[in-house]
């Protein structure tokens, strides 16, 4: 009985591990899908000015995607889910395409690497702390949703001012729910039941990748927006 709870402890200690390396996993590859359909998509001016021409259908094709995935993972295939998230990877990449344009790829370089520090830490601290970070995703939850009307208020304003005061908030947001994600993945990865399937194990995986890929790609678009330089 003695030798069973510490082989039970290992047991945990495995599928945890799978499954947390599973949701980073997808989330880098979902990063890499991302940066590269931006690059490649740069260097062809016939597809910048197709994705401009219907930027927003592309825009309403990635919100779609992201709310399915998260509102009906639980119905659907994992490969399904898994198809999901690459088409929203590649469609972000496309739309993404245009900061190669406006910003100079030192500046994106450096801008990518201070986002993937401040992301590390922020991702780590969510993981050791002891505290309960509910109460700070609520909190970040609301700042999100008067990002998002101030942003469209500001589609119509145009004003620099108002963009860079957004902007800086939105890094706060998304350093904030970076932290409450990661913690919410070190639960579902936990509470992972004996015995569940494959396929329910790469689901959860794929909405925990999710979670963080988008908390990394807003955080990263508004870090640029504060440090970018222009091209020349």
């Amino acid at each position: 009985m003695q030798q069973s709870i510490p082989l039970k402890q290992s047991q945990t200690q495995v599928m945890v591990g799978a499954f947390v390396r599973s949701v980073y996993n997808w989330m880098a590859i979902g990063l890499a899908l991302t940066g590269l359909v931006a690059y490649y998509v740069a260097q062809s001016e016939p597809m910048l000015r197709f994705i401009w021409q219907f930027k927003w259908g592309f825009f309403i094709g990635e919100i779609a995607l992201v709310f399915i995935l998260s509102a009906r993972i639980h119905k659907m295939k994992a490969s399904t889910a898994t198809g999901m998230f690459i088409t929203y990877a590649v469609l972000n990449g496309a739309t993404m395409a245009f900061i190669f344009i406006v910003y100079s790829r030192a500046s994106i370089a450096s801008t990518f690497f201070i986002c993937a520090g401040a992301f590390a830490a922020l991702s780590a601290f969510g993981w050791v702390t002891k505290r309960d970070l509910s109460g700070l995703g609520s909190f970040m939850f609301m700042g999100l949703i008067g990002i998002l009307i101030a942003s469209v208020v500001n589609m119509f304003l145009r004003s620099p001012g108002m963009q860079m005061i957004i902007s800086y908030v939105g890094v706060l947001v998304f350093a904030g729910l970076t932290a409450y994600d990661t913690q919410t993945i070190k639960h579902m990865a936990l509470s992972q039941p004996a015995g569940v399937s494959a396929g329910a194990i790469r689901k959860g995986a794929i909405i925990g990748a999710l979670k963080l890929y988008l908390d990394f790609i807003l955080m990263f678009q508004y870090l640029l927006y504060i440090f970018g330089g222009s091209r020349d």
